[in-house]
């Protein structure tokens, strides 16, 4: 498995996905907190749970690499310590379908020869499906005042 793919509808606009995946306060509610900015060549840091299973430190070194508003957010995605020599990519790709949008998430660039980079792909795999995907969803549902 070399990526992960998540196809998502949401019963929202797209213009109130895309704030919820570029906003900074909204993002860290979602995915993880961190440094995000909406900008082009931004190198930033999120934080989450360490896995000492995969190598992976906790913290991710990201860049932002793509920026289509309302449409696409690409950015690069890497363990910040170097325990995990993962280094891939998150491309999230917004279509208007009916009253909704439909999400289109890419994790890209696990090396398929690599025994940890490919339990980081199950791990990651699942986590985007359920809990990550499950975040947004409720934070679209009820957003902050």
């Amino acid at each position: 498995m070399t990526d992960i793919l998540v196809d998502e509808f949401f019963p929202h606009p797209v213009e109130k996905v895309w704030r919820a995946l570029t906003t900074p306060e909204l993002m860290a509610r979602w995915l993880m907190p961190g440094d995000f900015q909406p900008r082009v060549g931004h190198r930033f840091t999120m934080r989450a749970e360490p896995i000492p299973a995969v190598g992976f430190s906790g913290l991710v070194a990201c860049e932002v690499l793509e920026l289509s508003p309302p449409r696409l957010l690409r950015i690069s995605w890497r363990d910040a310590e170097g325990g995990n020599p993962l280094d891939t990519t998150v491309t999230w790709r917004l279509e208007p379908e009916g009253r909704g949008t439909r999400l289109f998430l890419e994790h890209a660039g696990f090396d398929d020869d690599d025994p940890l980079q490919q339990l980081s792909a199950r791990i990651m795999g699942g986590g985007w499906r359920t809990h990550v995907m499950r975040r947004l969803a409720a934070l679209l549902a009820d957003p902050p005042r």
